[in-house]
């Protein structure tokens, strides 16, 4: 029986061996050093602020392993032997393999900041990461101030986890507008200006320089390139997150930041695959990135490489982009390509709406000359994925979206619609005379 060896437990490996397993009597075995069992990375930071429990976050039960016949150990790999197809663990005896899969994820950057190794230090990617915020941030009495370093979605989840159980924040962002590497100004400005509504020091156009200790070894306050000393009892770095491939080095598997994969996910050793977080593509698929670290994606992954395993060799093909993330309290949406202002294209023109009063906004783009659909982002106004998708593959034009926006909408009947008002100021911006339609609910699920 051909033996299928996964290394990591993530979304990415899960779903390839759940899939091997639907297409196959394969021996499937996981190993995992983090868990026993399979979580939701996403859903930790709600355990935290205690709208769940941990064992919540498991979305199998522990018997659902055992009966589908799929083996876990519970592990750490250190040396892989690819020409004798073994892998070495940290305890116990090699473990043989027929096909490999790496899916071993991220983890979290480090700078060399002086004082990075202290206690009271983390990150925010793993279950152990997790326990360790417990234990040195359970209430603002043991931790009477957080520094938080770098201005992406881990490091707004964190500060909405310490503000949960009202422990002050300072964030430090080296950006001159939080997450404007990614998001258009208008955007950036207005979730700068709702970190702060929730009492976050936000603090942009800074960087770490040095973590200072206390008389213990652990963590007593931060210096910044200002010149501020800003003491505090955590500090969690959150400055990205890179793939964890380091026990890769010197196996012969082709690395760059991550395990080089090509379109059918194979490394440059027969029957080693990567997926997830960890794999990098060699040529970039449109304009997507390299390294992917997204839950959907690491899914596709998982998905597409069990046909391969299985005997029908299938092409990665991720279709459309798409996100989402929550932002505090503002909900964020993105589908196509709406680029930030130092990386649009030539032919890229924004239309940017935002409410008068409220936090919520949309920003569509679009091809200047052919006026081509390429995008949207949202905020706080929610849209059917399956609608975007459907207008990006049909090539449809802004003014096509403009006129069937409400279509989009994700539940007319329970929030307020605000498609109107948008295509109000669309029509005024262009000197266009769009007329929004109804919704055809017929119409949607016949094209969907």
């Amino acid at each position: 029986m051909e033996t299928i060896v996964i290394i990591g437990n993530g979304i990415s490996g899960v779903t390839a061996a759940r899939h091997i397993r639907k297409l196959s009597d394969k021996r499937i075995v996981i190993i995992s050093a983090e868990s026993e069992y399979f979580f939701s990375r996403t859903a930790l930071m709600y355990v935290y602020m205690g709208h769940m429990k941990f064992e919540h976050t498991q979305p199998y039960e522990n018997w659902f392993w055992k009966k589908n016949r799929i083996e876990l150990v519970h592990g750490y790999v250190t040396t892989l032997d690819h020409k004798n197809k073994q892998l070495h663990l940290k305890e116990g005896e090699p473990l043989a393999y027929d096909k490999l899969i790496i899916a071993t994820g991220s983890k979290p950057n480090r700078f060399g900041w002086p004082g990075q190794d202290l206690k009271g230090v983390q990150g925010m990617y793993s279950k152990q990461e997790l326990e360790q915020l417990e234990k040195d941030a359970p209430d603002n009495e043991a931790c009477h101030r957080a520094v938080i370093v770098g201005g992406g979605l881990i490091g707004i989840e964190l500060a909405e986890m310490l503000r949960s159980r009202d422990i002050p924040v300072t964030f430090l962002v080296r950006e001159s507008s939080f997450w404007n590497g990614v998001l258009p100004e208008g955007e950036s400005q207005m979730i700068n200006e709702h970190i702060r509504e929730h009492h976050i020091d936000l603090r942009l156009s800074t960087n770490l320089v040095e973590i200072l200790a206390d008389e213990n070894g652990k963590a007593r306050a931060v210096v910044t390139d200002k010149g501020d000393t800003i003491e505090c009892n955590l500090v969690g770095l959150t400055a990205g997150v890179t793939p964890n491939v380091d026990f890769l080095k010197g196996s012969g598997i082709e690395l760059g930041r991550g395990v080089k994969v090509n379109r059918f996910l194979e490394t440059n050793i027969p029957d080693i695959y990567g997926i997830g977080d960890c794999a990098e593509q060699h040529e970039s698929i449109g304009n997507r990135r390299p390294i992917e670290a997204v839950w959907y994606t690491g899914r596709m992954m998982g998905e597409t490489l069990a046909q391969t395993i299985c005997g029908n060799k299938l092409e990665y093909k991720p279709g459309h982009w798409f996100n989402s993330a929550k932002f505090l309290d503002i909900e964020y949406q993105t589908y196509g390509w709406v680029f930030n202002d130092n990386a649009r294209k030539e032919y890229e023109e924004h239309f940017h709406w935002r409410h008068p009063k409220e936090k919520i906004c949309i920003t569509i783009s679009y091809h200047k000359e052919n006026r081509l659909f390429l995008g949207i982002n949202t905020f706080g106004i929610r849209m059917r994925h399956e609608i975007f998708d459907q207008w990006l593959s049909e090539e449809r034009s802004v003014d096509h979206v403009m006129e069937y926006l409400k279509d989009a909408n994700f539940d007319p009947e329970f929030y307020t619609q605000y498609e109107d008002a948008i295509v109000q100021s669309y029509n005024q911006q262009f000197g266009t005379t769009i007329q929004p339609r109804k919704k055809s609910w017929k119409r949607i699920f016949i094209k969907a």
